[in-house]
């Protein structure tokens, strides 16, 4: 059987402000319980601090709440922006996290996405993957259960350490975020962890995919390490629904506030820029997004696939394009239909049926006949007078005459 193909979730989130955000972040849980219950499994959750849309400002506090609501799914931070932390405070909350979880926990990390935030805390964004890539290095020395001495221009530590051995061993799974730069790609392969492709549907991300992968691979042979494509994520939007007109008609619902966000507030270049076309005929042509049914939705996971030569996970970028139920539709029709495909789920049922079909007539005539000689066997002690006149009839049985 080949591996195993994961799906899950990344949740930056994604809210207008014309809605409570008090009952989004709630959404947000039901979303991730949700997924628990339809067997998908992984839910990373994002930092952000500015503009409005991405609510969730700590996915420690997040994955906290989530894992007291669900049994199996693993949570992941998607991502913690490593320049906006003392690396021994986040360390030792994520070590934390991971005896809580009892192991469910991962650790995403990356530079930061928003520009904005960075500015709040005087982080000058020339900076950010400098100090990404610093703090990660002795993240994962501590995390190690290394006693760690680092003086730098932004942090000290001076013989620290980690009070608790990790739950997970060697210790908690560590992932880092890549986009269309190779900066995600160096940092993976120099530390030997995952790697989070996003916007890996985009026509920048699907192309760079296959050679970040070999950048990712040149590092770590460098580093003494290996890349494990089992530890590879691929992050891309989806809505899916029984047919296309369907779910181009449930996007409409949110679709162009989506858009908004990345044209005129965010500085991600993730959306098409032209506002006056039709939106969902903009997202559709660009490749981006899958907007329509689960047979769709697995021709651009086989797409992704065949481009990047193989991956270990699938996670949908959580968007709120659609109205809720019909959201919560789009992930169970994809965990249905489209999951299995992908994971060997029916390759056993239906060798079954195809061998039981194979042999049917010699099972039917099996059949028959021990209900047959059952009915004979009556017939002969009892006589065939309580036997239905089809089955008299079919077995050549004649019902007794009545006494004179």
């Amino acid at each position: 059987m080949n591996r195993k193909l994961r799906f899950g979730a990344f949740i930056a989130p994604f809210h207008p402000v014309d809605e409570n955000p008090t009952l989004a972040i709630e959404r947000d849980l039901e979303l991730v319980q949700w997924l628990d219950q339809l067997a998908y499994e992984e839910a990373w959750i994002g930092e952000h601090h500015s503009a409005g849309y991405e609510v969730i400002a700590s996915p420690e506090v997040f994955i906290a709440a989530a894992a007291e609501r669900t049994k199996h799914i693993r949570l992941g931070t998607g991502v913690s922006s490593l320049p906006y932390h003392h690396p021994f405070m986040l360390a030792d909350r994520i070590n934390q996290l991971d005896h809580m979880t009892r192991g469910r926990t991962m650790f995403g990390v990356g530079p930061g996405a928003l520009v904005s935030d960075a500015f709040a805390m005087g982080i000058p964004a020339a900076r950010q993957r400098d100090m990404m890539d610093e703090a990660l290095g002795v993240i994962l020395r501590l995390l190690s259960g290394e006693t760690v001495t680092h003086k730098s221009d932004w942090f000290t530590l001076d013989s620290a350490r980690l009070q608790m051995t990790p739950y997970s061993r060697p210790h908690i799974e560590v992932a880092v975020a890549s986009q269309v730069s190779p900066t995600g790609a160096r940092a993976a392969g120099r530390h030997g962890v995952g790697l989070l492709s996003l916007g890996a549907t985009s026509t920048g991300g699907f192309n760079a995919l296959a050679s970040n992968w070999a950048i990712a691979e040149d590092l770590a042979k460098e580093h003494g390490k290996a890349m494990d494509r089992a530890a590879w994520r691929l992050v891309g939007p989806m809505h899916i629904a029984p047919t296309k007109d369907e779910a181009v008609a449930d996007v409409r619902f949110g679709l162009e506030k989506w858009l908004y966000y990345f044209r005129e507030i965010a500085n991600l270049p993730v959306a098409p820029v032209d506002p006056g076309r039709d939106p969902v005929e903009a997202m559709l042509e660009t490749g981006l997004a899958v907007i329509g049914t689960p047979d769709e939705a697995a021709e651009k996971i086989q797409a992704l696939l065949d481009q990047s030569g193989g991956f270990g996970a699938f996670l949908f970028m959580a968007h709120n394009w659609a109205p809720w139920a019909e959201t919560k539709r789009s992930y169970e029709l994809f965990a249905r239909y489209v999951a299995p495909r992908f994971q060997n789920l029916n390759l056993n049922r239906e060798a079954s049926m195809q061998w039981v079909g194979g042999h049917k007539g010699e099972f039917t005539g099996a059949a028959m006949a021990a209900v047959g000689a059952r009915i004979a066997q009556h017939a002969e002690e009892k006589g065939a007078e309580n036997i239905a006149p089809q089955i008299r009839e079919m077995m050549g049985l004649e019902k007794p005459k009545a006494a004179e």
